[in-house]
């Protein structure tokens, strides 16, 4: 396997109900990322987006997008219609190939313009759930309630883990919701579905992320404290909650182990966990212990551009590296109801 780094990370602000279409969102995201690198757009070997045309509510919508990295001359690129994390993903399988030793993964996602709690039925199976209409709000509560029910956590906990989140994103300044707050302060929120409260329900968040992946030495070249993908796996739950304990992540779980999450202690987790609740269940699908400090960036529940989100945990796990001084970190990304989806990065620094 070729070794692979992350040198350059942006993302845009928290965008909310912007008048900007996704290619200005994109555009000077993308830029930002190049110029951190230090290398020209002709440089870049491979390309690959995330989005979804759901929520721009056209057919093939991501083409558009190309316009921001610029087309032509003809570059290689591919799409995925997921998370931005399995963008990256499919980059660095590319550069596994070896004839291309550089690579663009982007993602961008503008939901303020649709109705979520519509738009995000239509991923629910056609024949039991999606004649229900049950929105991801409602969904998420039913997990949660199961976990609660099953003695594996409180509502206290969750309100604790939504202040947690809050008093992080502080110092993050692309956080959309942040503040010196309480469990206490979080518990008193009024219920949206029960037991979420407000504050364990994300923002919507519009925006955009940018990461630049390097093969080899050359990584070295281009940034004093790369990140070097040391394990990469994504794994599926079955789509049918019915046949599924909600109060695990067998998927999360699967993917931590094919990364090797376990061989060595991980100092900081970013974790795609868009309820509070979700927290819980991926800290004990992943391993992580209370010495490992997760989300300090505040997490989704802070800022959660859909369709960006999971890649900016990974870039987040890159500046904890190239920025924080750390050595190991994690990032992880979901996709579908009730943590169906988990892809898990391994990220390690040179010192």
């Amino acid at each position: 396997m070729r070794d692979v780094a992350i040198v350059s990370f942006a993302q845009s602000g928290s965008l909310v109900g912007t008048d900007l279409s996704e290619t200005q969102v994109i555009l000077p995201v993308i830029t930002e990322a190049v110029e951190r690198a230090g290398i020209e757009r002709s440089d870049i070997g491979f390309t690959c987006s995330g989005s979804a045309d759901y929520l721009s509510g056209t057919p093939f919508a991501f083409v558009a997008n190309l316009e921001a990295v610029g087309a032509w001359p003809p570059i290689s690129e591919s799409h995925v219609d997921m998370d931005g994390a399995w963008a990256l993903y499919e980059a660095w399988v590319r550069l596994q190939h070896g004839d291309v030793d550089v690579a663009l993964a982007f993602s961008s996602g503008i939901s303020s313009r649709s109705d979520l709690g519509e738009v995000l039925c239509l991923q629910n199976d056609p024949y039991y759930l999606l004649p229900l209409w049950a929105d991801h709000v409602s969904l998420a509560a039913l997990q949660a309630r199961a976990l609660i029910d099953a003695g594996l956590a409180t509502e206290a906990d969750l309100a604790e883990v939504a202040a947690r989140s809050r008093r992080a994103a502080r110092d993050n300044p692309h956080a959309q919701v942040s503040g010196d707050v309480t469990a206490a302060d979080m518990a008193a929120k009024p219920e949206v579905v029960a037991p979420l409260r407000a504050g364990d329900v994300p923002p919507v968040t519009d925006g955009a992320a940018a990461v630049i992946l390097v093969a080899g030495d050359r990584a070295r070249d281009l940034c004093e404290n790369p990140a070097w993908i040391r394990g990469i796996e994504h794994r599926s739950d079955p789509h049918y909650l019915g046949v599924r304990d909600l109060t695990r992540s067998t998927s999360a779980r699967l993917a931590a182990e094919a990364a090797g999450v376990g061989d060595a202690p991980i100092e900081v987790a970013e974790l795609a966990a868009t309820f509070s609740h979700e927290e819980i269940v991926l800290r004990q699908a992943l391993g992580l212990g209370d010495d490992v400090e997760v989300n300090p960036s505040g997490g989704p529940l802070a800022s959660n551009p859909m369709m960006v989100s999971g890649l900016i945990r990974i870039g987040e796990a890159f500046r904890q590296i190239d920025e924080g001084g750390r050595h190991r970190t994690l990032g992880h990304a979901t996709s579908g109801p009730c943590l169906q989806q988990n892809l898990v990065c391994v990220l390690e620094g040179d010192s």
